[in-house]
């Protein structure tokens, strides 16, 4: 299959890229990490205005019409920033969701203010037990027994829960789910769409892990030589980037496949986070050692993609329980 993108989607990716380092650089994760209050919507209302919180909502509703595809390169971007931004939930999971199997009312509602960036969502699947950034979202999508339910401020509450990265806001929350707030909506879709959307930022992580340790030994000398000129080194750095290399169109694969509505989107979607997973694993632990002890200290910006790539190897199910689920399919597909 030919991966390539085209220059539309080149192009949102190129401009995501450029927004996000501009707009969220180091220094504003490290003062995140120190923040007590809600989070400023600055950078989400940026982000609106650049038309990338419209991809998935249809034309019709305000938005760019896209896909999954189409998302794919923007969520490597945000990877590849630590982008805080609860975007996979907004954009990757709920937006599509509402427009496929919310009420009229509710896509009315919703979908022109995701656009807009004047709503932000955040999604609460049935096994997990936090939530991003609830405490500043409009809406709450919940997935219980594969039904999903959009739940509005005011009828979920939220409880801050601290975490390994700061950066990242997460809440424990109880939401009173009834007849007004269901959907006709595939709650089994909802959590393969975040299978794949949290494979591609992770697959960000890893790029840019990558990149920084490559700075890094290329700038540092012992025994009179770049650190980067030793065999050791140069063997471990790229092993990386082959791991990187394959995980990252495992990840646009199953974007396809979810656009397509393809069966295999579920097999596709799992073997991409077992992919991103061990790429990142692999990445985080060689450049934490390729960067001696300052990587995981305060003052390097490195812990803050260290911590993001740990965080996202669990997110949305660890390689261990999605080789499970692939068994499964394979002895018995109606276990998976």
């Amino acid at each position: 299959m030919d991966f390539e993108f085209s220059e539309e989607q080149e192009a949102l990716r190129d401009l995501a890229r450029d927004l996000f380092q501009r707009e969220s650089p180091p220094s504003r994760l490290r003062a995140m990490w120190g923040e007590e209050e809600p989070r400023d919507d600055k950078v989400w209302r940026t982000i609106a205005e650049a038309g990338l919180l419209g991809i998935t909502v249809p034309e019709e509703f305000g938005g760019l019409g896209g896909d999954e595809v189409d998302l794919a390169p923007v969520l490597e971007e945000a990877g590849r920033a630590a982008l805080p931004e609860p975007l996979v939930e907004t954009i990757a999971i709920a937006a599509p969701a509402i427009a496929e199997g919310g009420s009229d009312e509710q896509r009315r509602e919703w979908l022109p203010r995701i656009a807009a960036g004047e709503a932000l969502v955040t999604v609460s699947f049935g096994d997990e037990r936090w939530v991003l950034d609830a405490d500043v979202s409009d809406l709450l999508l919940v997935e219980r027994g594969d039904a999903v339910h959009l739940v509005p401020k005011g009828s979920f509450t939220s409880r801050r829960i601290r975490s390994e990265d700061g950066a990242r806001r997460l809440f424990e929350v109880d939401a009173t789910l009834d007849d007004s707030t269901a959907t006709t909506a595939d709650g089994r879709l909802a959590r393969f769409r975040a299978v794949a959307a949290t494979a591609a930022v992770l697959n960000g992580v890893a790029m840019k892990l990558l990149e920084l340790t490559l700075e890094h030994v290329k700038s540092r000398t012992q025994f009179d030589r770049s650190v980067g000129s030793f065999q050791a080194v140069k063997h471990k750095l790229a092993e990386v980037a082959v791991e990187i290399d394959a995980a990252r169109p495992a990840a646009w694969y199953a974007a396809y496949l979810i656009a397509e509505r393809d069966p295999g989107a579920v097999d596709a979607s799992r073997v991409a986070k077992i992919a991103a997973n061990d790429a990142a694993h692999r990445a985080n632990v060689e450049a934490l050692q390729l960067h001696g002890g300052i990587g995981f200290t305060w003052e390097h910006d490195l812990h803050f993609w260290l911590k993001r790539g740990l965080a996202l190897e669990a997110a949305c199910g660890a390689s261990a329980d999605h080789r499970r689920g692939l068994a499964a399919h394979v002895f018995d597909p109606r276990d998976a």
